[in-house]
Formats: structure tokens, C-alpha cells, sequence
């Protein structure tokens, strides 16, 4: 009995220092990403999928568990409560960027740690479980850009000069959250997250003269702490169509809250040397924690889900935000509401096959679209990519304890070309391994 107690200890403490260093790391980690379109609002939008769910398309509202492994559906809380084993998922992502516009081209790649997140199941006294807990940690946003605009000044030729307006962004949200789903009866789930947002929005607008060593360049430097509590919301209704067959709806949604903003504004004078930037001579304009806030807008998801258990899982979702309301300092962000859909699923040829290990892999292929919440030059911007993914089983070192590695990769664009504007093309990769084990918290009788 001692001895099944310190491996259970040994056990938390070893996943509980993974947690605490990958949520440090996640936390501190600097956004590398190169979005022009970041510019906006709080930057691009992640959404709380994880790998196994973007493979699909980014469908999860109405998806639980369709195999016996378990996964964490942190985009509907209420899929929680079909976990049954002790869950870990881990992982990182990559991404490959090419931005262009009509003459124009350049590549970028990017790669960090993406998550961590734990679920365990709440079993009663008869051993029945039909609740579980889940806690974990993965962007919300991320800003990164860096882009500039050369024009010429003056009235004649003689007397032009050429002027640089330089934009840099970085930073995003991070979320750090802790939810709860739970079943009633046969059908209904429920489920809910409370949520913690932080990260740092820093952006930079600089005029610099070119080939002008007796000019002053100046820098607008607006840096937002942002910190607050948020509410996300779930539901699904399972119907039983045969022993293995089941049609399942789902809702989920994210409150409006507002979150406390820490503003601080710095304009300084400097001077150029060989191209390169010297020390700031002056500061002309220094504001320092001026409190204010950050209200984010409504947010709802509704899907739909047809599965055979152990076989096959196939969906559609369909999302809207009222972005249009988002404001930071109580002013308005001039945004777009936004809406998309995705539609996606997943097949396993035969999961207790022993002999031929590609039988039991999951295979998984998804498109999603969506219009985003920016509009240039009259011109909405809208986002779609082709998604699809494997996951794929690992051997077990004990019984009872399962492992699987999944892989995810999205090709996309976001935005055109047309009417002069600016085009992303992205290849983003997604690795994450999931462990499950159906014996952490277990309850143990002696006679």
C-alpha cells in the first residue's frame, strides 16, 4: 500500500514539475511570428484546439470521445466529462510563413511551445465516472510584425528627402485556465472554464531619414499589460442511434469580460549612424500605468457530430464573434464581426489490430474558413486552409498506461493581393504527445 502510494506521488510530482516548467516557458517565450495582419485588434486569434482537433479542421464543438483513448477538448468544457483516464498533452508548433503583395515576397519561420494540459477524472463511490477536471496553459494571441513604408518629401526634387515610417509589434495573451465538466443522464453534458488572460501588446511607430545624418528620427512606443479573468461555457446532447452510432450537438461560448489594462506610452528623440539606431537623446512624452481596460466581445460555436465508436468521427462547426465590440481603453477597436466554419473528421481502420500497426493509427483531414475581424482598402480579409493529421500510438511501458503522438499540419492563406494588399501563405506544423493512464487517482481497496 506504501509503496502504491509513492508511485502515485512520484508520479504527480514529476508531471506537476513538467507543468510548472513548460508553463513558465510557454509564459516568458517570445512571439516570433511575422503577421502584418497581427497589427490588429489583439492579434491573431489561436483558439483553445489542440493539435488532434486543428488536424480535423478546428471541429470540437460537438466532439467527445470517440475512441477509447482520451483526449482534451478545451474548447467545449463539456467534453470533459467523457474522460476516463488520467490525460497529459504536451507539444510545440512550427510555422513556415510567406508574405507578398504585387511585387514583392519574403519567408519567415517561427516555432515555440504551444501547450500543456492535464484532465483527470472525478470517480464516485461505485467507481462510476461522469465528471472530470481539467487545468492547462496555451496562447490566446500572438502579435509579431515588423514592416516599413519609404516615402519622399518636399516640394521639388532638389530639395526631397526620403522618409522612413517604420511598424514593429510583439507579444500576445497567454491562457491559463481550470474547467469543469460533468454528465446528467444518458445525454446531457455540461461544462465550464475559468480563465485567466495576461501578456504584454508592445508596438512601435518610428520616422527615420534616410541619407540625412543631422536629422532626428523619433519612436511612438505603446506597451499594454493586459491581466483579467474570463469565462468560457459548454454543452453537448449525445443521441444514441445503435450500440456503436451516436449524433451529438454542441454549444460553446466566451463571455464578454472585461480585463484590466496597464497602458504605458514612451516618445523619444535619436539619431541614426551608418543606418544603425544610437541612444535616445530625448524623451519627449513619458505615461507610465494608466489604468484602463480590455473588453472582449461575445463569442459563440455550435457544432454537430456523427461518430462510430472506435472507427469513425465526422463534423461540422459554425462560429461568430462580435468582434465589432472589442475595445481597449474604452475605445473602440473599429473591427469586424467575424463568422467561419469548419468541417472535418477522423477514421481508424481497426484500433485492436495487433499484427499491422497503420491500422490502428487515426487519420484526420479537415478544411476550415473564416472571415476575420479586419476589413482593409473596403476589402474584408478571410482566412481558409486544408488540415490533416495523423495520431499515432505509442508503445505502452506498463499496463494500463497508453501513449500516442500526434501530428498535425494546416496550409493556408490569409488575405490577397488585389486592390494592394498584402498576402500570407503559411504551412504550420503541430506536434503534441498525449498520455493516458487509467490508474493516477485511482481509488484502491485492501480486504
Amino acid at each position: 500500500m506504501k509503496l502504491l502510494h509513492y508511485n502515485m506521488y512520484q508520479k504527480l510530482k514529476y508531471t506537476f514539475a513538467v507543468c510548472l516548467l513548460l508553463t513558465s516557458l510557454i509564459a516568458n517565450a517570445q512571439v516570433t511570428i511575422q503577421s502584418p495582419y497581427s497589427k490588429f485588434g489583439v492579434g491573431n486569434i489561436k483558439g483553445s484546439l489542440l493539435p488532434q482537433f486543428r488536424a480535423m479542421g478546428g471541429i470540437s464543438t460537438a466532439v467527445g470521445r470517440s475512441t477509447f483513448f482520451n483526449n482534451i477538448n478545451v474548447q467545449n468544457p463539456a467534453a470533459y466529462a467523457t474522460i476516463i483516464s488520467t490525460t497529459l498533452d504536451m507539444g510545440m508548433t512550427g510555422g513556415y510563413t510567406e508574405l507578398k503583395n504585387s511585387s514583392l515576397k519574403e519567408t519567415s519561420f517561427n516555432a515555440s511551445l504551444s501547450h500543456v494540459a492535464l484532465a483527470f477524472p472525478i470517480r464516485s463511490k461505485s467507481g462510476i465516472t461522469k465528471s472530470a477536471i481539467s487545468v492547462g496553459i496555451l496562447p490566446y494571441s500572438q502579435l509579431g510584425y515588423d514592416f516599413r513604408n519609404s516615402v519622399k518629401i518636399g516640394a521639388t526634387s532638389e530639395n526631397q528627402k526620403s522618409v522612413d515610417y517604420k511598424y514593429t509589434g510583439e507579444g500576445g495573451l497567454t491562457k491559463a485556465y481550470i474547467g469543469y465538466g460533468r454528465q446528467f443522464g444518458d445525454h446531457l453534458r455540461l461544462g465550464v472554464n475559468f480563465e485567466y488572460l495576461f501578456g504584454n501588446l508592445i508596438e512601435n511607430r518610428s520616422t527615420e531619414y534616410q541619407n540625412d545624418p543631422g536629422s532626428l528620427a523619433s519612436r511612438i512606443q505603446d506597451k499594454n499589460s493586459i491581466g483579467g479573468i474570463n469565462f468560457s461555457y459548454g454543452a453537448q446532447y449525445e443521441f444514441r442511434i445503435d450500440n456503436k452510432t451516436n449524433l451529438v450537438l454542441g454549444y460553446s461560448g466566451s463571455s464578454n469580460s472585461p480585463l484590466n489594462s496597464t497602458r504605458d506610452r514612451y516618445v523619444t528623440q535619436y539619431t541614426l549612424s551608418n543606418g544603425s539606431e544610437n541612444p535616445a537623446l530625448d524623451t519627449l512624452e513619458k505615461v507610465e500605468d494608466n489604468k484602463s481596460n480590455l473588453k472582449l466581445p461575445l463569442i459563440h460555436n455550435f457544432g454537430i457530430a456523427l461518430q462510430k465508436n472506435d472507427k469513425w468521427l465526422i463534423g461540422l462547426d459554425y462560429r461568430m464573434g462580435k468582434w465589432s465590440e472589442l475595445s481597449i481603453g474604452n475605445v473602440n477597436q473599429n473591427l469586424q464581426d467575424t463568422y467561419g466554419f469548419s468541417v472535418g473528421g477522423q477514421f481508424v481502420p481497426d484500433y485492436s489490430s495487433i499484427n499491422n500497426y497503420f491500422k490502428r493509427v487515426e487519420y484526420r483531414l479537415g478544411f476550415q474558413y473564416d472571415k476575420t475581424y479586419i476589413q482593409m482598402n473596403n476589402q474584408d480579409i478571410k482566412q481558409m486552409a486544408i488540415t490533416f493529421g495523423l495520431g499515432l500510438p505509442l508503445s505502452a511501458y506498463e499496463r494500463g498506461v497508453f501513449y500516442k503522438m500526434n501530428l498535425t499540419a494546416e496550409l493556408g492563406k490569409r488575405g490577397n493581393i488585389n486592390n494592394g494588399l498584402l498576402q500570407e501563405r503559411y504551412i504550420n506544423f503541430h506536434v503534441a504527445f498525449t498520455l493516458n493512464d487509467a490508474r493516477w487517482f485511482q481509488r484502491f481497496k485492501f480486504d
